[in-house]
């Protein structure tokens, strides 16, 4: 059957790679489309390995007044979420939310109240127009299931796509990309046929966050993790750390950097000051212990001008973004190889207990809004047995430190990742299971036709009116701020450079490919001349 994955870019797709050999090799025909074609070079790998999986963009439909309006009228909407008291403890991302808020939100909230204008913005974006484009790319895909990731970004104009996907009776899905992705992004408030979630705390978050109804939230366990399960590593750890730069005489310790909330500490000054914590201990384990450091591929300017391995004998930054089989390998010998794993809030975390390394963090104030000031950090303080060591002064986290390097850490990560990961046990894989969700969803009837728009016909005059009146006569002074029209643009033209790179490049790929038939067509010709006899005989 046919399964028409959207993203909004293709690394997205990197969280589900297993799924989609999966799914391809069980016969399913897929093609993967996004809005920008970031990280191209996971979906070619695919489609080499893969047969019947195809991938390219999404249509780019003319920006109007609905459309601006509806994003718009979305961030406000996402903002809104934001107010609710269970986020009181998490400025950060209050903050992240109102950065491009619609100044019309902020200002019905304030007389009308969060619930209130939350009904009121809602009912208007969802009686303006979706962009014909998008209904008509639908149509010629033809699929038998829809499957989003990840849908609840702020602003996300995959709603649109899930609108029209109902509408036409299409059967919809969300696969929840990341741990974070229930309790920090946007709400669900375009209700897909099924919701597919990592584990029970998931659940909980899709069902009293998102208000859905528990039949259509299927627990899988968290597929993108599968590939670090009984693996085995590459190099052993003399060759590893000689790929890496430290010494092979022990194992080291491993600090795995983090995406940090903008206008955050740098971290690459903090690991110089935790480096001098360390190395300055009073236990000999740790005064002249290899340390490794990962930087954060997304933060990589801050390291621009550091230079670790001239501050301290055998200190290293290595690594890259594991996107890739080379990369891949890279990233799971380092975890393997080390006596412990630090960072502060990072999926590297959860990836170094699954792999079974003792795991720790220090809390300090500087850095609270990144940890403890989200919801999804405290996860691994309180799921299963609370895996993560954590100490709240520098002196404390290099004793418990100490203590793990010399083979004594206190907790244990069997508990989490066994709730958190795989829910159905350790040794079950969940990819099987994420795929025999997506099976059961395409055996599943085809819903009824349900399109929110003509289901009001009656409101279409009136929002219409509304929506030229809000974006031609307010503008940003209601709908937005300045700032954030200006970044709409400037990604916008960033967007449509990127869109007419990539299709060059592939008018240039199919071109190439043609000359090549060509090339290999003609010698064809010529070595069946030569073999028939047919070709002229040299004149002596």
């Amino acid at each position: 059957m046919k399964i028409l994955f959207l993203a909004r870019h293709y690394t997205y797709f990197r969280n589900f790679e297993g799924a989609i050999r999966d799914l391809a090799a069980r016969g399913h025909r897929l093609h993967l489309a996004v809005d920008r074609e970031d990280g191209q070079a996971i979906v070619e790998r695919l489609a080499r390995e893969c047969p019947g999986l195809s991938f390219g963009l999404t249509p780019r439909p003319p920006q109007t007044a609905d459309s601006r309006l509806a994003a718009a009228l979305r961030l406000g909407l996402d903002y809104l979420r934001y107010a609710d008291p269970v986020y009181d403890g998490t400025p950060a991302i209050r903050a992240r939310a109102s950065e491009r808020t619609p100044r019309l939100a902020v200002l019905l909230a304030a007389r009308a109240g969060r619930v209130r204008a939350a009904r009121w913005l809602g009912a208007v974006e969802s009686q303006l127009a979706r962009p014909a484009a998008i209904d008509a790319f639908l149509e010629a895909q033809a699929p038998d299931l829809v499957l989003f990731t990840p849908l609840i970004e702020l602003g996300s104009p995959q709603l649109d796509y899930l609108r029209a996907a109902r509408a036409r009776g299409l059967r919809t899905a969300l696969a929840v990309w990341s741990w974070d992705h229930l309790s920090s992004k946007a709400l669900i408030r375009v209700r897909p046929d099924a919701v597919l979630v990592w584990n029970e705390t998931q659940r909980r978050e899709a069902i009293d966050m998102h208000g859905l109804p528990s039949d259509c939230v299927v627990v899988t366990g968290a597929q993108c993790f599968d590939q670090w399960f009984d693996r085995t590593p590459a190099r052993d750890r003399a060759a590893f750390c000689r790929r890496a730069g430290l010494a092979d005489a022990r194992p080291f310790v491993l600090y795995v950097c983090s995406a940090l909330f903008r206008g955050s500490p740098s971290e690459a000054e903090f690991v110089r000051r935790w480096i001098r914590r360390v190395r300055g201990s009073a236990d000999p384990a740790l005064r002249d212990v290899p340390i490794l450091v990962r930087p954060h591929p997304q933060r990589m300017a801050e390291w621009d001008g550091i230079d670790l391995a001239r501050e301290w004998h055998d200190v290293a930054v290595f690594g890259s973004s594991p996107i890739d089989p080379d990369s891949r390998n890279d990233y799971f010998d380092s975890l393997h190889h080390s006596a412990a794993v630090v960072g502060l809030n990072t999926s590297a975390l959860i990836e170094a207990a699954i792999v079974d390394r003792p795991v720790y963090t220090i809390l300090l104030p500087e850095f609270h809004d990144n940890q403890e000031g989200t919801l999804h950090f405290r996860y691994l303080l309180n799921v299963g047995d609370s895996f993560l060591h954590r100490a709240r002064s520098f002196e404390d986290h290099v004793a418990e430190l100490a203590a793990g390097v010399a083979g004594r850490p206190a907790r244990r990560n069997d508990a989490f990742v066994r709730q958190f990961i795989r829910p159905e046990g350790p040794t079950v894989p969940a990819t099987p299971r994420f795929v025999a969700a997506i099976e059961a969803r395409l055996a599943a009837p085809a819903p009824r036709p349900v399109d929110e728009a003509a289901a009001a016909r009656a409101w279409r005059p009136a929002a219409a009116a509304l929506s030229r009146v809000m974006v031609t006569a307010l503008g940003v002074r209601l709908l937005g701020d300045p700032r954030w029209a200006r970044e709409m643009a400037d990604r916008a033209a960033s967007e449509a450079g990127r869109r007419r790179r990539y299709e060059v490049e592939q008018r240039t790929r199919r071109d190439e490919q043609r000359r090549r038939r060509r090339t290999k067509a003609v010698a064809a010709v010529k070595t069946a001349i030569l073999r028939a006899g047919l070709a002229p005989r040299p004149r002596h």
